[in-house]
This record gives structure tokens, sequence and C-alpha cells, in this order.
């Protein structure tokens, strides 16, 4: 007996009854398949043997089978895939800064509307065109013993406020490079200054909060009183309506525009509260930061006097600055990393950490376009970080904020 003839003969016998058994069908499976290939193939009379499947709803297609089958396996999905922003995380530009005082309750940078950097570098304010990089001095103080405190430029771009150490507030014409006039009121020095059309709030180290009418010779308007010690944040709204103060007695105020008293004391910072930035996005939206022993970015509704959000950034929040092209917002810190650190909001999840400076970063300032924030450090550098590039769908954002801006700038500041 031949064994290898043998088996396979029965090999084959097997192979042809399994092949048989497979294809024994029944009307209720053919019903089947052909449901199942017309709602997967999405094609009443789909061929058998197609193995394409189709798991979503499509709208029907005027393209015949083939070239619809075709179509679904050559076609290049590339361009549905979503694209991401790059964010450098190298500065574009550092320029030195000798002379910055290193000094967390002070407020020496700002950039104005017609993009001219302004910077206190010890007993000077110097401009930084940023368009033809032109650099001039625009003042000094008087006495070699006193310093800048504060600066902010006005709306119109052309006048900015200087406060100094010997409790005074100068208000300079930058074009002319002449001092328009000298307001007194503090009894200490000018840490912040904040403008609301012709009206420039300063704060200072005798806790108070003074409204000055530049307009008018006697230019005290209104004195605030809320805070215990040094007033070292103040920020209007972008509508005019509520200032924030930020104090070294960690209390942030919320004040109406047409009141004396403060409408909501807030408590909830346990250091200093100096950084203060108001959402370009969303009215009555206000981010403040917390000093060395807080840490804590904290976002709230100055409408009903409410905390949204707080986040422990696990640094001294020194600076904020809100996107005008994203809902983003941009923090800078001191101890231990000298960072600056990008948050999405309302998640506040972290999207990028900038490094480079080696001593706190004490002050932000954005460009007017809003794509370019420059940052200035104990390091004496100021470094300039294109975090804002903006696309085509958040220019319409900008457009809608620069059309505000320009409303604002139709109120000429007229100084006495």
């Amino acid at each position: 007996m031949d064994l290898d003839i043998a088996r396979f003969n029965l090999l084959c016998e097997a192979k042809e009854n399994t092949s048989m058994l497979l294809n024994i069908t029944s009307p209720i499976k053919e019903e089947y398949r052909k449901k199942l290939a017309e709602n997967l193939l999405q094609e009443k009379n789909a061929k058998d043997g197609k193995k394409i499947l189709v798991f979503k709803k499509k709208k029907r297609s005027t393209l015949k089978e083939d070239e619809r089958l075709n179509y679904l396996l050559y076609c290049d999905k590339s361009g549905a895939r979503k694209s991401y922003r790059h964010i450098p995380h190298l500065p574009e530009r550092i320029l030195d800064a000798p002379e910055l005082v290193d000094d967390y309750y002070l407020n020496l940078l700002d950039w104005s509307s017609k993009n001219v950097l302004a910077v206190a570098l010890g007993t000077a304010v110097y401009l930084w065109n940023a368009e033809s990089g032109a650099i001039s001095q625009l003042m000094q103080t008087s006495e070699d013993d006193d310093y800048v405190t504060s600066i902010a430029w006005a709306t119109d771009g052309k006048h900015i406020a200087v406060g100094i150490n010997s409790m005074e507030v100068q208000i300079w014409d930058a074009s002319k490079g002449s001092q328009v006039r000298r307001m007194s009121g503090h009894t200490a020095r000018v840490g912040s200054l904040a403008w609301n059309g012709p009206t420039l709030s300063s704060g200072g180290r005798d806790s108070r909060i003074i409204n000055h009418d530049v307009r008018a010779r006697d230019h005290i308007a209104s004195t605030l009183k809320g805070h215990s010690q040094e007033v070292c944040g103040l920020s209007w709204s972008p509508s005019g309506q509520q200032l924030a103060s930020g104090g070294n007695d960690n209390l942030l105020h919320i004040w109406d525009v047409a009141s004396t008293e403060y409408l909501y004391r807030l408590s909830d910072h346990q250091a200093a509260v100096k950084a203060l930035a108001w959402c370009p996005f969303q009215a009555h939206l206000l981010a403040s930061g917390g000093g060395t022993a807080d840490r804590c970015i904290k976002v709230w509704n100055t409408q009903k006097g409410t905390c949204l959000n707080s986040l422990d950034t696990q640094s001294q929040v020194c600076a904020l600055v809100w996107s005008r092209h994203y809902k983003e917002i941009l923090s800078s810190h001191g101890y231990s990393k000298n960072q600056l650190c990008l948050w999405r909001y309302p998640s506040m999840v972290k999207i990028a950490e900038l490094t480079g400076h080696t001593a706190r970063v004490l002050h932000l300032a954005q460009s007017p376009e809003g794509t370019t924030v420059v940052s200035a450090a104990a390091d004496e550098t100021l470094r300039f970080w294109k975090v804002f590039v903006a696309s085509d769908k958040s220019n319409a954002i900008v457009r809608m904020h620069a059309k505000e801006c320009g409303s604002l700038l139709l109120k000429a500041v007229q100084i006495r």
C-alpha cells in the first residue's frame, strides 16, 4: 500500500468537501450579503468581491461606481490635515537695556499705537522706533538720585506719561521731545499709570490712586482709596468703564468710572498683584497675576466679581498680555526659570515656554498690530518674541480691534 498516495487523496477530498460547504448558501444569507454591500459600499448594484467599506454617511455621488471606488482608493487626503501654528522659541531681536531698575513694583515698558517702544532706564526714558530702528532719549530726571518709576503711552501715540520717584507725574510730547506739564498729588513714588481718554490714573506708594484730567488746570478729578500699601498695577478696561488696581496688600480692586468707591474687593491672591490684563475679545474678563508667595494667574468676571479660573504657575507672575489674534495669554515670570509661558484660554493648557532671560522678566509690551511681544528683564536685555503671528482667520479679530482703537483715537488728548 502506497501511504503517500493515500494521504494525498484524503487531503484532496477534505479540501473539496470544505469548499463545497463554504459555497452552500441560503436565501437569507444572500439577502444579508446584498444589504451589507448596499450600505457599506453605498451602491444598490454593488458588485461581488468589492472590499472597500464606508462607515459614515456621505453625500450621494454623481460618479459611477467604478469611478467612485477608484477615487476612494487613489485620492489625496493630505489637504484635510489640520495645520498647526509654529511658535518661535528664540527671540527675533535682542536689545541691551542697561540700568533697568530691578524692582517688581514698577512699570517701565510700553509700546505706542504709532509703533514706538518706550523704556525707562534709570534716570532716563528712551524711545525705539520699531519701523526705522532709531533710538532717542526723551527725558532725564533733574536729580541724579531720582529715577523713573512708571511710563504709559496715551492712545494717540503722541503723548506719554512719566512717573518718577520724587512723587511727580510728567506728560511729554514724544513727537516734539518736550515736556507738556507736571502734576503733583502723591506723597510717595508713582509706580503705575493708566490712560482712559483724557483721564490719566496714577498709583502711588502712598496707597492712593489719583485720576487726573489732563485738560484742566486743576487736574485732580478724583482720588480712589482702597489699598493699604503701594499700588503696583493699574489698567482700564477696553470700554473705559472699569479700572482694575492691584496692590502690595495682595488686593485686587475693580472700580466703576462713575464712582470713587470700589465695585469689588477681591482678596484671593496671596501676594502682591502687579500683573493685570483685560481680555480684548470678551467684555468684563480680566486676568491678574500674583507675586512669589502666590504664583497664580486668575481670570475674573468683573461684572459679577467672581473668579472663573485659577492656575498655579509655580513661579512669580510679573506681567500678562492677551493675544489679539488667538484665545491665548502670555505671562512672564521670575524665579526659578525666568521664562515666558503661553497659555490657551479657557483651558489654561500651556502651549509654549520661552526661555533665554537670565533674571526675572519684569515687563511685557505688545506691538500695535499684535504679533510681537517684547520682554524686559532684570538681566538688562529686551527680547522680541513673534508669538502671535496672525492667520487669515484671526485677521478678522484684529480688524475689529483696530476699528475699536480707531474710535478711541478720535478722542484727541488736549493737554493744558
